[in-house]
């Protein structure tokens, strides 16, 4: 095995390693052994990855829509990473592997992460092993999967040592036991403010965040050649554009079964929230401010743009992208997770800030990250897997190569030179992580119901709102 200094950065892991080894010896003389590649797998070559979905829409609660649902992950992007190189034999028989029903063992580090995550995860692993001969097992679950399966085989001694999902699950994984928190130490500084604070739950890191997500506007530019800084001007190009004949909608919103992520930020412009956040970035879960002045105005605006035909009926999330890259629509509220799509589209496009209108709009900030199971057997190795291994330039670079989504990791981040990556991230560092606390599971289907009230010119808007606000607020009292 390589030699490794028991002083400096690396110096836990070569404490640990020894350990984990001679416990991988012990399982493979009991038989243990079944489970794991008899043959070395052939190593990892360049792989196409894909986006993660948004975090703030998806798996734990009951999604933007009436009915839980999470959002289709988005296409494949280019990004690839070189193949490891193995640096002796014992490292090249560890090498790592995706298996199905894998579970924590000694001797295996054991991750769960979605599909989407599985290039950059599989690779970054495959370059621990190699440098330090410890097997690394990767198992693709189906990215809500993560989650719930913890929740069963975690205690029943069947999990992973480690689970790659979001900071949106933290509420649910922290109060069911399922989960240990992290020393992120003098790394911390080196991650995203934001990025720390969605993975911060009753005063404690519970994640090691790696990437982030925030929707932003994403205009036409042969449309729209500079974009509004305003609502006020948004509403004016949308109508000046439509009038004109030149798009059947100057601004397009998701209608067809509402989407409250994406509207969030035009709630938040005029003053809403959804819950107050304190000082110290927690949220007061008793407070909330769907219906305060700012969010009945914010209702009362998408009423009076349905009416005046700035806002569409029954438009469909697929629709929307599909008439946004064929011309017909000049703005949108999106995320990165488009980004494949309007690259392949070839349509001449920007991405901004969205405006606000009394105030800034926030959008919702999603975060991705590591977290370390509380049941399983290698929970040393695996924290310092993070802090030591993970917590560094050269493994968050590959990990942005493989699956480039806004770096939680500040040097990453600082040398993006990709323009579209970067202006979500000055979307997101506008926004706010959403909640993971357990009431905003309470949230979703009051708030989808009332925005589809008003896209159906059903209801009074402010009374449809303030009618969600206080079934909201029922049900966070009384859950």
């Amino acid at each position: 095995m390589l030699a490794l200094s028991r002083k400096g950065p690396l110096g836990k892991l070569a404490r640990l390693v020894p350990m984990l080894t001679v416990g991988s010896m012990l399982l493979a003389a009991c038989g243990g052994a079944a489970s794991t590649p008899t043959t070395a797998p052939a190593a990892p070559t360049a792989t196409t990855a894909v986006m993660a979905e948004p975090t703030a829409t998806e798996a734990m609660m009951e999604a933007p829509t009436a009915t839980t649902a999470a959002m289709a992950e988005p296409t494949a992007t280019e990004a690839a990473m070189a193949e490891p190189t193995a640096t002796e034999a014992a490292a090249a028989e560890a090498t790592p592997t995706k298996v199905v029903g894998a579970a924590s063992k000694e001797g295996v580090l054991t991750l769960w992460v979605s599909k989407a995550a599985v290039p950059a995860i599989t690779n970054v692993s495959a370059d621990f092993t190699a440098k330090y001969g410890v097997q690394v097992a990767v198992q693709e679950l189906e990215f809500g999967s993560i989650r719930d399966d913890l929740k069963t085989a975690g205690p029943a001694g069947e999990g992973p040592d480690i689970i790659v999902g979001a900071h949106d699950w933290l509420g649910e994984l922290v109060a069911n036991g399922l989960i240990q928190p992290l020393d992120l130490g003098d790394k911390a500084s080196s991650f995203d403010p934001v990025s720390v604070k969605a993975f911060t739950y009753d005063g404690k890191v519970y994640g090691m965040p790696y990437g982030l997500e925030a929707v932003a506007l994403i205009y036409n530019k042969d449309l729209v050649p500079t974009p509004p800084t305003t609502w006020a001007e948004l509403e004016t190009m949308a109508k000046d554009l439509q009038d004109s004949g030149k798009v059947d909608m100057g601004y397009g919103l998701q209608t067809g079964g509402a989407d409250p992520y994406h509207t969030y930020p035009i709630i938040t412009g005029f003053g809403g929230y959804v819950f107050k956040q304190n000082a110290d970035g927690t949220y007061d879960p008793t407070d909330v401010g769907l219906d305060n002045a700012g969010g009945q105005a914010a209702f009362q605006e998408l009423d009076k743009m349905i009416k005046s035909g700035l806002i569409k009926q029954n438009v469909s999330g697929t629709d929307l992208d599909s008439l946004f890259t064929a011309g017909k629509v000049a703005m949108v509220i999106g995320g990165p997770w488009r980004l494949p799509d309007l690259r392949k589209s070839g349509i001449n496009y920007g991405i901004a800030k969205i405006p606000g209108s009394t105030q800034d709009a926030i959008p919702f900030v999603g975060a991705q990250g590591f977290m370390v199971s509380a049941f399983g057997k290698n929970q040393e190795v695996a924290k310092a897997f993070l802090s030591e291994y993970v917590a560094t330039d050269a493994t968050m670079q590959a990990i942005f190569d493989a699956d480039p989504r806004i770096p939680a990791w500040l040097p990453t981040q600082k040398s993006i030179t990709d323009k579209d990556i970067a202006a979500f991230a000055t979307s997101a560092a506008g926004g706010q992580p959403m909640p993971a606390i357990p009431q905003m599971s309470q949230v979703w289907t009051d708030w989808t119901k009332a925005l589809d009230l008003v896209f159906q010119q059903s209801s009074d808007p402010v009374k449809a709102i303030q009618d969600a606000a206080a079934a909201i607020r029922q049900k966070i009292a009384n859950p």
